[in-house]
């Protein structure tokens, strides 16, 4: 199974891993968050997300969510995948992407990694009234 870890910003990711538990009806394995806080050391934080990937990871890779690219919590997950093969990361999450992932993710991790940001895109639409 997939591992999934969410750096954001504040709250959110904490708030998503609340939701996806909500939706899919139970507490999720393999599945953590951490959160960025204006003050906090990058380089402290990336430590904690290695150690979380190690964690996280049952031997099949882990699906790193983000929320927006160029932000801190993207170029820490971005260095976290650039020091290890078994991490792809993806910027932009929101609950369609995190719940695509959660349902896909005895897949390899290149598939999970595609079927997130397929969540992601196909998750948003305008809804009119009426």
């Amino acid at each position: 199974m997939i591992g999934i870890l969410i750096i954001s910003h504040g709250n959110l990711g904490e708030s998503l891993v609340e939701s996806a538990n909500h939706v899919m009806g139970k507490k999720l394995p393999e599945l953590a968050h951490i959160a960025i806080h204006p003050r906090d050391d990058p380089d402290v934080i990336l430590s904690k997300a290695v150690e979380s990937v190690r964690e996280l990871d049952s031997g099949e890779g882990v699906l790193v969510l983000s929320d927006i690219c160029g932000a801190t919590p993207c170029n820490i997950a971005t260095r976290l995948a650039a020091s290890t093969e078994r991490v792809i990361c993806v910027a932009g999450v929101n609950l369609p992407m995190l719940v695509r992932a959660l349902t896909y993710r005895t897949e390899p991790l290149e598939s999970v990694a595609e079927k997130a940001l397929s969540g992601g895109r196909d998750g948003v639409f305008r809804i009119n009234p009426g």
